[in-house]
């Protein structure tokens, strides 16, 4: 990816996400990742966290006309060329959501793609979200997804199915995409039968394409979701086409897990501090 021109505005995406008070994931993982990849972040508030390495304590959601609103005020002014959603908290907000990117030209039907990081499941594979939330999800963000980014426990949630193998990867890229998205890409990082690579599958409802890499031997994975579904968005606000901008982010994501750190006392996060190749100080 070329480097930015001295005093040339940069390409904009905005990430519709939730805080994480630790700085390890949501919106902080976001615009660490569109900064190490060349893109000006913009941001839209869905929820306040409490939180750090061990875990969440506290969801407090903004309310979806905000939401909406700073979507339409960064849209309006400053103007995206990507967009994408991470924690949404509620029905009521993924509602919000859908309907100011419509208005904003945000979408498969628009000018501006829009990945759709479902995060619908904790690190440990709990449920996050209402059964309304996942309804929502379905009937109104898919339809409108340049890109789905679901990891397995977000696709066992999402379509009910559990996946052990690669087969089963493949299945549900196909079910997946018959919920509207132009692009499924379906994470295999929790897919255990894979015990030296990590096969990331991505499917246009055509042809399937699977993205192998290291799987390295860390916790400190915080953020991981985030910050590959944040490069792939960088990746499409700087002009690549969607294979190119999914194989953009699974190098990123690699060199990010990679470089990972510890950090409090549970898991830490991915960095993106590799991508700054001279010494900041």
């Amino acid at each position: 990816m070329a480097q930015p021109t001295v005093g040339v505005t940069p390409p904009r995406a905005m990430t519709i996400a939730g805080t994480d008070s630790g700085g390890g994931a949501g919106i902080a993982a976001d615009l660490r990742a569109f900064t190490a990849c060349g893109v000006h972040g913009c941001l839209a508030v869905c929820a306040v966290t409490v939180q750090n390495s061990v875990g969440v304590t506290g969801v407090h959601p903004i309310p979806p006309e905000i939401v909406a609103a700073q979507i339409a005020s960064v849209a309006g002014d400053i103007g995206l060329q990507a967009a994408k959603t991470g924690m949404l908290a509620s029905t009521e907000i993924i509602e919000a959501v859908a309907q100011a990117c419509d208005q904003a030209g945000i979408g498969a039907a628009h000018k501006t793609p829009l990945v759709i990081d479902p995060v619908a499941a904790s690190m440990h594979g709990d449920q996050l979200l209402a059964d309304s939330a996942l309804d929502a999800f379905r009937d109104l963000l898919f339809p409108r997804a340049t890109v789905i980014t679901p990891n397995l426990d977000e696709v066992r949630l999402l379509i009910g199915l559990d996946v052990h193998d690669r087969a089963a990867q493949y299945e549900a890229a196909k079910l997946l995409h018959e919920l509207g998205p132009e692009y499924v890409l379906v994470k295999g990082g929790h897919l255990r039968e894979d015990t030296d690579v990590c096969v990331d599958l991505l499917y246009d409802g055509h042809s399937f394409t699977e993205l192998p890499g290291p799987r390295f031997e860390t916790g400190n994975t915080h953020g991981g979701g985030d910050s590959m579904a944040s490069a792939i968005t960088s990746g499409l606000a700087h002009g690549m086409p969607v294979p190119d901008a999914v194989a953009f982010g699974k190098r990123y994501i690699v060199e990010a897990v990679r470089h990972s750190y510890p950090l409090g006392a549970g898991h830490g996060p991915v960095s993106a501090l590799w991508r700054i190749k001279d010494d900041p100080i």
